[in-house]
């Protein structure tokens, strides 16, 4: 008996086992299957092609869309004012991603009359999270519906299942390594990565070099900043795209780029996470470093406290949240004077800042300078240090008892 019609769902669809199975599953549970693929700048395989395969495995109808900018302006660029890294060191390259898809399935879920959306994760990821409390977000009346969760299947009954319904999969031997890549980065697993005692298989790495294996030769990138968003390469002018994968290719021939860290999972694990980041990593150090020279103390101060909140909503799937959307509203701020270029060195793995100017530093060099020309009043010292001091000055003399000089202690 056939399944009592339930309306559209759209489905996140990628083209892999998973995702293809869902679609005479999802019909089977009484919808009818819209899949919506996404280029974020992932490594994919021909788009077209993946469209084609969505409609042979039973779609009704089949999008292919092409986020790159949308996802680096609305996405990307805004973590990069926020020099947002989880835990001091993971830039977020798939984090990032999920509010887009999650973004992008409600769109098209509102333009067809969908009654639901649908995505590939599994009941043990946090992708699961991001996406759904994102989709919440943005419309509650939209149910969203996870396959891989609910079915039940293990991967063997999942391909007889995929071979039942003449479901087209991949026949090409499959990498041994889950990738999640685009425009900002690379995530790797796999089965010898979850010991932290084994170190990374070489061949896991696409977007960077050995540093070992890097070239002997310096290399030397300037980039110019806008309100705190990258525009220009060496004085050329480049579109989001270019720039990331201009240096996505510069650092990651110089062997820079590479993350090998445990992370805390949402979902509340401890997880090994290997990630390629060129661009990211080195955009981040030459914005921090620019920053130095164009923020006030107190601004870079609060903004650094911040960051880390940005971050950690990033990674916990709250980038639709009130909090977020004042957060941001405050790193756009802090960004309007974070204008100048950044001189970066590439060597054997590392990127060095050597070299920064602005039109909008604050730094002074008459102030800061011993040399001739400095015009810093040491005079004034006197009196800035009496007020300064004067609250410690008055407890130690109020309190007498504890002006113990700990020197006393180790004289014998």
């Amino acid at each position: 008996m056939a399944a009592e019609r339930k309306g559209k769902v759209v489905l996140a669809y990628s083209g892999g086992l998973d995702t293809s199975v869902a679609i005479p599953w999802l019909h089977e549970q009484g919808y009818d299957v819209v899949t919506l693929t996404m280029h974020v700048g992932q490594q994919a395989d021909n788009l077209e092609e993946i469209k084609a395969k969505a409609y042979a495995a039973g779609a009704v109808k089949a999008y292919v869309v092409d986020l790159r900018e949308a996802f680096i302006d609305a996405f990307v660029w805004p973590s990069l004012k926020a020099n947002a890294v989880y835990q001091g060191v993971y830039p977020l390259n798939s984090a990032l991603s999920r509010p887009m898809i999650a973004q992008a399935l409600i769109w098209c879920a509102e333009k067809e009359g969908a009654v639901a959306v649908a995505h590939g994760c599994t009941g043990k990821g946090q992708d699961q999270v991001r996406i759904e409390v994102a989709c919440n977000a943005l419309n509650p009346d939209v149910e969203v519906l996870a396959p891989v969760r609910d079915w039940g299947f293990s991967r063997e009954e999942e391909m007889d299942y995929a071979a039942a319904h003449k479901v087209p999969v991949p026949t090409t031997r499959k990498s041994p390594y889950s990738i999640d890549d685009n425009l900002w980065g690379r995530s790797i697993e796999c089965g010898i990565l979850e010991d932290p005692w084994n170190k990374p298989p070489e061949d896991a790495y696409k977007l960077t070099v050995d540093p070992k294996d890097a070239p002997d030769e310096e290399v030397y990138v300037e980039v110019r900043f806008e309100n705190g968003v990258p525009v220009a390469v060496d004085g050329k002018k480049m579109s989001s795209i270019e720039l990331i994968d201009f240096m996505n290719k510069t650092a990651g021939r110089a062997g820079f780029g590479r993350i090998d860290m445990v992370e805390d999972r949402l979902v509340g694990f401890k997880s090994r996470e290997v990630y390629e980041c060129p661009a990211a990593l080195s955009l981040i150090n030459a914005h921090r470093k620019l920053e130095t020279l164009t923020l006030a103390k107190d601004t870079l101060k609060t903004k650094k406290e911040l960051e880390v909140r940005f971050a950690e909503m990033t990674y916990e799937g709250y980038w639709f949240s009130p909090l977020m959307e004042a957060v941001q509203a405050f790193m756009d701020s802090t960004q309007k004077n974070v204008n100048g270029t950044v001189r970066m060195k590439f060597y054997k793995g590392n990127c060095i800042v050597d070299g920064m100017k602005s039109d909008s530093s604050v730094y002074s060099k008459a102030l800061a300078t011993y040399s001739t020309g400095d015009i810093f009043d040491q005079s004034a010292s006197v009196g800035f240090i009496k007020i300064w001091g004067m609250p410690i000055k008055t407890w130690r003399q109020t309190h007498k008892e504890k002006n113990i000089n700990p020197i006393d202690t180790l004289v014998m």
